[in-house]
């Protein structure tokens, strides 16, 4: 298992300061962003980002226009979304935009690191087909 890159996208600061630190003592690399905008600089800069933990509400564009944006981007960065504000309706909207989960604030810290778990273990999953289906295209076209 490699060690994840994380980046938390959050308008609360001290909600994202505790997640990074404990995050980080599990050996993640974390970035930080405090909303929608910044969060896309930063995956910008920063390809290695495996999976994004992303806030429903912020101030600006809110978290699913963030999600949407994000997998327009970078389609193979997984999402987990996270909100104080749950409903039904959005969860299914952030999973119908391609989230990759969906957790109520507070979740526990134990089941959000599991989640990111899961989350680079299919990200991983999908580059390698990806890069098979490359790969098989280079082929086909050599003979």
């Amino acid at each position: 298992m490699t060690d994840a890159t994380v980046l938390i996208v959050d308008d609360e600061t001290g909600f994202v300061e505790t997640m990074a630190k404990r995050l980080e003592k599990r050996n993640m690399t974390v970035l930080k962003a405090f909303d929608g905008e910044a969060a896309m600089r930063v995956l910008a800069d920063n390809p290695g980002v495996q999976v994004v933990i992303l806030d429903m509400k912020m101030p600006g564009k809110d978290g699913l226009v963030v999600l949407q944006e994000i997998k327009e981007a970078h389609p193979l960065v997984e999402v987990i979304m996270l909100t104080g504000h749950a409903t039904v309706p959005s969860a299914v909207e952030g999973m119908q935009f391609g989230a990759f989960d969906y957790l109520m604030k507070p979740c526990g810290f134990d089941e959000l690191n599991q989640k990111i778990l899961e989350a680079v273990e299919l990200k991983e999953q999908h580059e390698g087909e990806a890069l098979e289906a490359r790969l098989g295209n280079i082929a086909q076209r050599m003979i």
